[in-house]
């Protein structure tokens, strides 16, 4: 068996220097650990070589995970998003490599004594391994479809290799295949030949009793190391092996393999079944997060969208017509730099305030002791019953990390709108630089519509200087305004939480209300908010936005701060 924990402090994590991918993947996994390990003092490295020996491991002694980087395959880790869910379903079987060390590293609290005999404590550990896997489902069940993905790689790591392998062998695979149907990681139908194999090799009565002994390690506290050694102890009786025995892949057959060498072979068979069964099975279940909706068909709108965004933010100024409205840009005041630092502080903390909680249950301490579990687990027990009551819960509390934040402006340039001009301009500085210095993910753009659409402030720019305009003509085309925004910033895409702010009195043209009103109710579908801000009690505003009067033209941009941290906190992505 290979060994995935190695407890002897003399033994050290992999030092060699790592290439620039290899090293930006192992800090990713690394801020990725205290999630799925609940601690946070782990290191991870990840580099082909890595993992002594073993497709991963976990050094307890250095708090280090190591996981073997010639299972990343083709791919460049440089591409790697660890923190995407998404993304890990393109390196599945090394997410769970990764995840399985986790688990050994929150849940193998354990060290085997001296005195302990060697061939208690490999059974013992042989134990750990399904034991482990089935905690972390309690606490995290996601965690199934990663652990799944790396049962190839870990399983067939951990079987022993000599074609004479008989009962021991029949055992080892029986500890690390059926009892990781136990514990709920795989299926009855990818098991089911190999039990019968293993059946035949041990019998009924035999597997009976490992089975027996499997399910009980699954109950065991964290840091019972007696338990577990114990349990070793019983698994070598068992299976007729001598508890002082130190295990070895190329033993000669003993007195206990009484089973011919074709058995060994209808063995290896079953094991390779199970395992192509086990790959076959986890490549078509969906990912933990993954979209597994329909696809839909192509979206006429989505493409108008993308066609506005091209020519309206084309930089080379090729398209843009109409530009006579814009005037020279001037330096933004220290008025302006100050709301703009406020802005950014404001949309940084505003999606963390709200915190996910989970309650799971557990047979063992810690947490909080519910007296009807604790019956029922004592009336199994007494019904000589293996208890599966689960009396203690414990409830886990995170901040949920804010969503990207994605904001449009669009403002109306038609004469009416003349006295609003000075602090539209202001506020689409003030946004652009804001959402380019917050911590959360932020993006903005600004056109201003009449006649024509022409951009004022550009996805992921920060422009130096405030550009101002002016306003004339009495054609607003909106409709083009709100696909340009939504090419350019994705409003109507999934992911993020998006914001339109539409500065107009809404006296449009009838084409143009019309419309503007179809794309506002597509966005507003998406989950896209849409704030609508005006200046006059006369003005009208396209139905199903949030209506805002601006009493002094000066609080555009506080309007449109309170708005943006809102549609961050309440939506749909």
């Amino acid at each position: 068996m290979s060994a995935h924990l190695i407890p002897d402090p003399a033994v050290t994590p992999c030092s060699d220097p790592l290439a620039p991918g290899w090293l930006a993947l192992s800090a990713a996994m690394t801020e990725e650990a205290p999630f799925v390990a609940d601690r946070d003092d782990l290191v991870v490295t990840i580099a082909p070589g890595a993992g002594h020996g073993s497709p991963a491991c976990f050094l307890p002694p250095h708090a280090a995970i190591e996981v073997d980087g010639a299972h990343f395959g083709a791919l460049d880790p440089g591409t790697a998003d660890p923190a995407d869910p998404a993304d890990r379903a393109r390196y599945a079987a090394v997410w769970g490599l990764f995840t399985h060390e986790c688990a050994h590293a929150r849940h193998t609290r354990w060290s085997p004594p001296p005195e302990a005999p060697a061939g208690a404590v490999a059974a013992a550990l042989l134990l750990e391994e399904s034991r482990i896997e089935a905690a972390q489902l309690r606490r995290r069940p996601d965690d199934r479809h990663w652990l799944r993905a790396s049962a190839r790689k870990l399983i067939l790591a951990d079987l022993p290799t000599d074609p004479g392998m008989t009962a021991r062998g029949a055992a080892d695979t029986a500890g690390l295949l059926l009892a990781r149907h136990d514990a709920g990681i795989l299926e009855d139908t990818e098991v089911r030949h190999l039990r019968t194999t293993i059946t035949g090799i041990l019998g009924a009565d035999t597997l009976a009793t490992l089975r027996g002994i499997w399910r009980q390690a699954h109950t065991v506290a964290d840091d019972d190391a007696a338990a577990m050694i114990e349990l070793g102890r019983r698994w070598c009786a068992a299976a007729g092996l001598d508890p002082d025995e130190t295990p070895s892949d190329t033993r000669e057959p003993g007195p206990s393999d009484s089973t011919s060498p074709a058995g060994t072979a209808t063995l290896a068979e079953a094991v390779r079944a199970t395992v192509d069964n086990i790959d076959r099975h986890a490549a078509t279940e969906p990912a933990p997060g993954s979209d597994t909706r329909p696809r839909r068909p192509a979206d006429p709108a989505a493409d108008d969208a993308r066609r506005a965004a091209e020519t309206v933010f084309d930089k080379s100024g090729s398209s843009r017509t109409g530009t006579a409205v814009l005037t020279a840009p001037r330096t933004p005041t220290p008025d302006e730099r100050r709301a703009a630092r406020r802005l950014a502080r404001a949309l940084t903390t505003a999606g963390v305030t709200d915190r996910h909680t989970t309650r799971t249950t557990s047979p063992v301490p810690p947490g909080r002791l519910r007296m009807r579990g604790a019956l029922a687990a004592d009336a199994q027990r007494a019904a000589g019953q293996i208890p599966t009551a689960e009396p203690f819960t414990r409830t886990h509390r995170r901040l949920a990390p804010a969503p990207p934040l994605r904001v449009g402006i669009a403002c109306d340039v038609s004469g009416s709108m003349r006295r609003v001009a000075p602090a539209t301009a202001s506020a689409a500085w003030i946004m652009a630089h804001a959402t380019r210095h917050t911590l959360t993910p932020a993006d903005s753009a600004t056109v201003i519509f009449g006649s024509h659409v022409q951009p004022i402030t550009h996805p992921g720019t920060a422009p130096a200087n405030v550009t101002e305009f002016g306003c004339r003509g009495s054609v607003e085309d909106l409709p083009r305004a709100i696909n340009a925004l939504d090419g350019a910033l994705g409003l109507a895409q999934p992911g993020a939480a998006r914001l339109l702010v539409i500065l107009s009195d809404g006296k449009f043209h009838p084409w143009a209300t019309t419309g503007g009103q179809t794309l506002l109710d597509r966005l507003r579908a998406t989950g896209c908010g849409v704030l609508w801000l005006t200046t006059d009690d006369r003005d009208r505003p396209l139905h199903g936005a949030t209506v805002h009067q601006l009493a002094d033209p000066a609080d555009t941009a506080t309007v449109i701060g309170r708005a943006a941290t809102t549609a961050l906190r309440t939506a749909t992505h």
